[in-house]
């Protein structure tokens, strides 16, 4: 067997030997770019710290990310089916591992939101590359437990992105949480040389580039509007994109119903099975992201945790994924995917909801029954999502069905930032005027209404000041404290009520067993494969036990 793997997927035509090795690449380079976005959270308070952002600096270090990452994954999914996936999968991690060396060099906010920036185009190439390989090597018989992993992945990363940057937050700067993806991103290029098959659509002539740009334009305006206006108010900016982006959605539809080749056929969101499963996506990581974005910093800010201290507690979201994805491999195909995804939502919804509870006097143990049950919910129904969201599509679509699904994702992780941190950050402030308002200079109470990091950093300067001290300096910060616990309790209501009408709509969009349907797009996509497809499916049917 050749050291490098140079034999392309099309020309096989047995199931590739060295497809579960393979599957370990991608999940390592699908690890590093949800990482990306999750090891952020708890280097926040030390790059504000240390760059003196403003609290609409640090949205967009955080948001510079994902812009770029939601608005490109269809298009370049489109063009890693063209070319070659693999060489996008390995374009994409040198891309992200430039912008990781510039973010962990540079010293200047701007320079850091265009590292960010950068680091999020390649993620773009990367997450649906691995998606596309994965369906492309693994047979349909094992494609079920390749998705599965490749799930449990994307939950492992959420969970070990903050616990990776606290413990380098420990002894090192900020731009080490940056500087960490460049070896994985190595390792994982030479991964996926030597284990990764070549892979690209047959039969592909062109590209729908106006199409594609349709996309960019939509998903660009509509994740900018929604990062901009609810945390920063609807002025000229967010309202424009807003509108940009309904106008630039209606054209896409337009295009793309009257084009012979489009980027994306939209006729498929008339089948329910793939237009409730991409809502499931969506509705699972904007309750997720969400929860995860305001108890961090409750975690930080309120019960005093260092960044490893707040890694560590959340790893059983991580456990609790690895968990939910044993149980739906052996569930799914006996009860159906209505009825894992809808258990799934049940649950996550039930431990948005339980946040509720959470008051001045919550500790870490209020917080681990929410994180396991929406870890639980992830690894139980976002596979069988995925996996249906893929069989939609035929082999010469793959990238695009992988950038779907991770536009789903990834949008639906932006406005569970955007919508429920502009929710937490106005119930804080209300919740604070309340309590403190006549009792502090009009420049404190600002700096202090504009986050509970402003609030804990106004409440040191007060105990310095001889006209203050440790008194009044304890009795800002119990404000604080009781401020944004109110908030969070407020938000995860909100939240809750969120994910509970979005339960509500997948469960009515999705086809039962009985029907049949939710297996119906499968089949047509996997005879669109070829020749080629079906011997592999055969020679794996006929050697399988």
């Amino acid at each position: 067997m050749p050291f490098l793997a140079a034999t392309p997927v099309e020309k096989m035509t047995r199931p590739y030997p060295r497809r579960w090795w393979a599957l370990l690449v991608l999940c390592l380079s699908l690890l590093i770019v949800v990482m990306a976005n999750t090891s952020l959270i708890v280097a926040a308070p030390d790059m504000t710290r240390d760059l003196g952002l403003s609290s609409s600096d640090l949205q967009w270090v955080i948001d510079g990310y994902t812009v770029p990452y939601a608005a490109l994954m269809l298009v370049l999914g489109s063009i890693g089916d063209k070319y070659s996936r693999r060489g996008a999968l390995v374009a994409g991690l040198v891309i992200f591992a430039a912008g990781s060396v510039t973010g962990s060099l540079v010293q200047e906010t701007g320079l850091v939101i265009t590292a960010r920036a950068i680091m999020g185009v390649g993620a773009a190439v990367v997450m649906p590359a691995t998606l596309s390989l994965l369906v492309a090597i693994f047979p349909r018989a094992e494609r079920v437990k390749a998705i599965t992993a490749w799930t449990a992945t994307s939950g492992l990363a959420i969970a070990v992105g903050p616990l990776v940057a606290g413990w380098l937050l420990e002894d090192h700067a900020w731009g080490s949480t940056f500087l960490i993806n460049v070896p994985i991103a190595v390792v994982a290029v030479i991964g996926a040389l030597v284990l990764v098959p070549p892979s690209r659509a047959e039969g592909l002539d062109r590209i729908d580039y106006i199409g594609g740009l349709l996309s960019i334009v939509s998903v660009g305006s509509l994740v900018y509007a929604a990062i901009e206006g609810p945390r920063f108010g609807w002025g000229a900016a967010p309202v424009t994109a807003a509108v940009v982006a309904g106008v630039g959605l209606l054209a896409f539809v337009a295009w793309e119903l009257r084009h012979p080749r489009p980027m994306l056929n939209v006729r498929k969101f008339a089948q329910r099975p793939f237009s409730g499963s991409m809502l499931a996506v969506l509705f699972f990581f904007f309750g997720t992201f969400g929860a995860l974005y305001y108890a961090t910093q409750y975690l930080q800010f309120v019960l005093g945790y260092g960044p490893l201290e707040t890694g560590v507690r959340l790893l059983p979201l991580a456990g609790a994924v690895f968990l939910g994805a044993a149980t739906t491999g052996q569930l799914t195909p006996k009860l159906g995917v209505k009825a894992m995804v809808g258990t799934g939502m049940v649950i996550g919804t039930a431990g948005v909801l339980v946040l509720t509870r959470i008051d001045p006097g919550s500790s870490y143990a209020d917080f681990l029954a929410p994180l396991m049950m929406l870890g639980f919910a992830i690894g139980l129904s976002v596979s069988p999502a995925t996996d249906t969201i893929m069989g939609s599509f035929p082999e010469s679509e793959l990238g695009v069905g992988g950038g779907a699904n991770d536009t789903a994702l990834e949008l639906g992780g932006a406005l569970g930032i955007a919508i429920l941190g502009s929710l937490l950050g106005t119930a804080y402030r209300d919740k604070l005027t309340d309590l403190v308002g006549g009792h502090l200079p009009a420049a404190a109470l600002g700096t202090a209404r504009d986050s509970v990091g402003g609030g804990l950093a106004v409440a040191r300067e007060v105990a310095k000041n001889p006209a203050g001290g440790a008194q009044q300096a304890q009795a800002l910060i119990g404000a604080v404290r009781e401020s944004f616990a109110h908030s969070v309790a407020h938000t995860s209501l909100i939240g809750g009520i969120i994910m509970a009408a979005g339960t509500l709509i997948v469960l009515a969009v999705l086809p039962g067993r009985r029907s049949g349907a939710e297996h119906a797009p499968q089949e047509p996509a996997r005879a669109a494969e070829g020749p080629a497809a079906e011997a592999r499916d055969a020679e794996y049917s006929d050697s399988a036990p």
